[in-house]
Order: structure tokens, then sequence, then C-alpha cells
């Protein structure tokens, strides 16, 4: 190619990504027109979270009141699916808070976006809110939730098994950081004496 004068020309490689900017399309950040929750179930958040369990990965769907940070459902599984999150979901309903009208905050994940879980927030009149494309700080609270949990019970400690997994998990939730954790975000109340103080 020297000899004959030539160069060579680079051409830049874009990976095709089919359904990526019908995926970027889809639904709505409903929070960035809103301000923030004045009373429990307004706003609900959620994600999931992977939790390594001796050398396999288990996943945990959390839900949240962003009102009074309360952790209002969640789930368990060496899976992870819609399954996984309806299940999290059920669990709220079952106890008896109300879905209607409430915004559903998550990110885009196909546990929330798929049709089973779809399915789920219009039976119950739940309106659906995701981050926007590479807005991760768009669901804070529960990064910040999954940031305590991570530190206070998953890290440093050996875990036998799922259900040993489960069961700390419920001690952890139910009887510390919903009853007895004081969050400097809501006047250093925990979020159950939070949502009685509203009530």
């Amino acid at each position: 190619m020297r000899e004959a004068g030539l160069k060579a020309r680079v051409t830049k490689v874009t990976r095709r990504m089919p359904g990526l900017k019908r995926f970027i399309a889809k639904g709505e950040n409903r929070l960035l027109a809103r301000d923030a929750a004045t009373a429990p179930d307004q706003v609900w958040v959620a994600d999931v979270t992977y939790i390594k369990l001796q050398g396999k990965w288990t996943y945990l769907a959390t839900i949240m009141d962003q009102y009074s940070r309360r952790i209002l459902g969640w789930s368990l599984s060496y899976s992870r699916t819609t399954e996984l999150t309806t299940t999290a979901l059920r669990y709220v309903i079952k106890k008896g808070r109300n879905p209607k009208n409430v915004i559903f905050h998550t990110d885009r994940g196909v546990e929330f976006t798929g049709s089973v879980f779809q399915s789920e927030l219009v039976k119950y009149g739940m309106h659906h809110s995701v981050n926007r494309p590479v807005h991760c700080t768009d669901n804070a609270f529960m990064e910040s939730f999954y940031h305590s949990l991570k530190g206070e019970l998953i890290r440093q400690t050996y875990f036998k098994g799922i259900e040993e997994l489960r069961s700390e998990l419920i001690r952890y939730i139910n009887k510390f950081y919903n009853t007895v954790r004081l969050h400097s975000g809501i006047g250093y109340m925990s979020p159950i004496n939070y949502e009685q103080m509203a009530a």
C-alpha cells in the first residue's frame, strides 16, 4: 500500500441494537413533574438487587413507600423474573396497603416492564413511572436502601443457605429498618413512627 501511495481508511464500527430507540422512548419518569410525596401511598419505588450466596446469585426485589421510606414488601429468589417482582407487589397488596392511583417508580428492567408485571399494575390502578435512560439516580431512594442493607447486614456475613438469608432479611427489614433505624430524610425517625405521625 505504501509503494502504491495508498492509505487505509478507518471505518467506525457501530453495533446495531434492535429495538434500542423503542426501549428508550417507552415509559416516562412521572416523578419529574411532581413534588415529593406528602403522605403514604402516593409514590412507591422498587428495584432488584443481587446478593451472592455460596457462589450463586440470589435476587431481592423490594418495594418502598417514598414518603416514609418504609419497606412495604419484598421477594427473594434464585431467578430474576417478573415472578420475583410480582410476588413482592402481591405481598404489599395482601398487607392492606391502598395502591389506587399510586405512582409506582422503577428502573427499566424487564422484571418491571414485562407484560405480567404491567398487568398487575393495571389491575390495582397504579401508574408506572421509570428512570430516564442512564439516570440511575432517578431511583435514589432504593439505591440508598440497598446501600444500607448491604453495609449493615450482607457484607462480612456468611449465610448457610437461602432460608437463613430470608430469615435474616425478615429480621433486618421488619424488626430494625422499618421500626428502629433512624432516617435523616424523615427527621431522624423510623419509617413506621413517621407514618404514625402522618396519620
